[in-house]
């Protein structure tokens, strides 16, 4: 089915059973957030909160919180619709005929991708003076700055090229007719905003505020720039979307909307935004942003607000993200076709953590690849990279790790690139958007690299393991008899006969060790004590982490890699004492969102020879939170009380 408007798709969604209306009155402020993460976590339908306190407008949230909801939103599972995209795109060049009969559907998405233009829409029916103060604004985490549009798409034209872009950036209200502009770097929006602050035009936009939901998930899309979303929305949708002219500025507008906040953005005025609870699991820091002033809210008659809540994964972006990705993943094949596949771990915030399939057409090909895409749009975000063979689903990550553990030798296989841009979010370098970034290279080795093939033969190598080189048992050897050795793997330390006495065993290494975890012989997880307030709930017994001592996890990381009886992992982290080391969306979270790549990692040896860093044994990661990371984000005991007491009254049918 198509749906023309958000208000269509949710009564779509009820006349199935993935609708649920909430009738009793519900805080947009924090009460909203704990409603909407119980039902993502139980798997209930989406939300309609018809009567958020202060406000007389619906407030719908869970819009696209599982797979069944967004595969009626798209008529067909994301995966299926990206095979279909990318099996066109292969046999599109030269166009033929029987390419366009075989894949008549697709085609038909392609020309319904056009935008149409239209005098007016049900987004006009109702032209107001701004007050944001009518409308169920949430705040979603006890610590957050204010209230925040969470789910606002910004629609921004280039005032060069006139390119449009839509994005879903937060906004904090910070009165009845203004807000922050969240523009993080690699941000379209932030792009077009560079140009006018250029060109010192004035700027014009609109933020949408309750779409049909293709356009959502269009404009969380990482498309490549210059991209239009409104086409792509079309696309998914199999419709063409319709736009008209904004009521008070010189842009078009998704012409079905529920609201549309019409505005412009000061070329120099900036404010105070924040703390966010965001989806990195923590805050984010305080910090200068654009300010937004509206001139008009036009909306069309009872209309619905769309909101959303981010945080410690899961929550709705990770289906959103998990459904573009499969959408898009594929394209990139049309630009490297030795990747197979390629998937972001939404457990990490996506950003942190990328695994990529390639088939290796030439020794280190994989690194190649890797630094490629380390520079492309989005993925130039990635914090780290793992390269797997053809064959090894990325998604799968035990398979990942079995991987590593048969193929990766950090004297050859791992890449840092310091002091290069950074996830806006990523607090773990303590510069915003300066960091680090690594590379894994885990393929399988291809084929021999003689001493000839890089001119440097036994007798040279020896001489450069004098500096530490390389080890001494692998001195003469070519890449492929290293390759081999490295199947070859040393017993893993007995840590699974008992539990008990391996933590006791590793606590006489350092007493503040309480729980490890080995997986899949490869990566070790060690949890450590820190300073932490415990909270127990009946719905979470997770410590509330209040101070900690930076130096605690690399001193234990340090004792660790130097254990001989560890030297056969690849792979030691320790953690902060709240992850849950044997659940993988916890681990992976409190992992990959609390080191920086440079100053975090530890190798059993590393040393310089010239200019060039070796490294060598395990490597260790120190993911403790340290003093001057933003907080993980915990909700507050009270709400948690609250909606305890009305849990039952939220899901009673009428």
């Amino acid at each position: 089915m198509k749906f023309p408007a958000l208000n269509e798709f949710l009564k779509y969604l009820e006349s199935i059973g993935e609708l649920h209306r909430i009738k009793v009155e519900v805080d947009p402020e924090l009460e909203s957030t704990e409603i909407a993460i119980r039902a993502l976590k139980q798997g209930k339908p989406a939300l309609l909160f018809e009567n958020p306190k202060g406000s007389k407008y619906p407030l719908a949230m869970n819009i696209l919180a599982s797979e069944r909801r967004i595969e009626h939103a798209l008529g067909m599972h994301p995966e299926e619709l990206g095979e279909k995209l990318i099996g066109f795109m292969e046999r599109a060049i030269p166009p033929k005929l029987n390419t366009i009969l075989e894949h008549k559907q697709i085609v038909k998405r392609l020309i319904s991708s056009r935008p149409k233009k239209v005098s007016s829409g049900f987004a006009q029916e109702v032209v107001d003076t701004p007050n944001l103060t009518q409308l169920p604004i949430q705040k979603c985490w006890s610590q957050d700055g204010g209230r925040f549009i969470t789910l606002g798409q910004v629609m921004t034209y280039d005032p060069v090229t006139q390119k449009r872009n839509i994005g879903v950036y937060r906004m904090q209200m910070f009165d009845d007719s203004s807000t922050g502009m969240h523009w993080q770097i690699q941000k379209g929006g932030g792009f077009h905003y560079f140009q006018a602050q250029k060109l010192g035009k004035e700027f014009e936009l609109a933020v949408v505020l309750g779409s049909d939901p293709t356009l959502l998930l269009a404009s969380v899309a990482a498309l490549p720039e210059g991209i239009d979303e409104v086409m792509f929305a079309g696309f998914l949708r199999g419709a063409r979307i319709p736009m008209t002219r904004g009521k008070t500025i010189s842009v078009d507008v998704p012409a079905n909307a529920e609201f549309i906040l019409e505005g412009k953005v000061s070329l120099t005025e900036s404010k105070l935004e924040g703390p966010f609870g965001d989806h990195f699991g923590h805050y984010s820091a305080a910090s200068e942003f654009p300010v937004f002033r509206l001139n008009a809210i036009t909306h069309r008659r009872n209309p619905i607000y769309p909101g959303t809540v981010v945080g410690r994964p899961p929550m709705e972006d990770k289906f959103l993200g998990d459904a573009t990705q499969q959408i898009l993943g594929p394209l990139i094949r049309l630009m490297h076709p030795e990747i197979r596949s390629l998937w972001a771990y939404y457990e990490a915030g996506f950003h942190n953590l990328l695994v990529v399939e390639i088939e290796e057409r030439y020794a280190k090909e994989a690194a190649k690849t890797a630094m490629s895409l380390i520079g492309e749009g989005q993925l130039s975000l990635t914090k780290c990279i793992v390269t797997v063979s053809a064959g090894v689903n990325p998604k799968d990550w035990n398979s990942v790790l079995k991987e590593i553990r048969e193929n990766f030798d950090p004297h050859y296989d791992f890449i840092m690139i310091p002091k290069v841009p950074l996830d806006t979010l990523d607090f773990t370098s303590y510069k915003m958007n300066l960091g680090s970034k690594m590379v894994i290279d885990a393929c399988r080795k291809q084929r021999a690299e003689s001493p000839d093939d890089v001119g440097i033969n036994s007798e040279r190598r020896a001489k450069s393991n004098q500096f530490g080189g390389m080890r001494p048992d692998k001195v003469g050897m070519s890449y492929e008899q290293r390759a081999i050795q490295n199947l070859k793997s040393p017993p893993v330390p007995n840590v699974r006969d008992s539990r008990a006495g391996q933590i006791s065993n590793l606590k006489s290494i350092d007493r503040r060790i309480i729980d490890v975890n080995l997986i899949e012989n490869t990566l070790l997880i060690v949890k450590i004590e820190s300073q932490f307030t415990p909270q127990s709930t009946q719905h979470s017994n997770t410590p509330i982490i209040q101070h900690s001592n930076s130096s605690l996890g690399r001193e234990v990381v340090e004792k660790l890699v130097a254990l001989p009886k560890l030297s056969s992992l690849k792979l030691i982290a320790v953690v902060s004492e709240d992850v849950d080391i044997r659940d993988k969306e916890s681990y992976i979270w409190g992992i990959f969102t609390r080191f920086d790549c440079e100053r975090d990692i530890i190798f059993t040896e590393q040393k310089l020879v010239g200019i060039s860093p070796v490294y060598s044994g395990v490597m260790g990661i120190d993911a403790t939170w340290k003093t001057g990371y933003q907080k993980p984000l915990v909700m507050d005991e009270r709400i948690v009380k609250l909606v305890d007491a009305k849990w039952g009254k939220i899901w009673k049918k009428d």
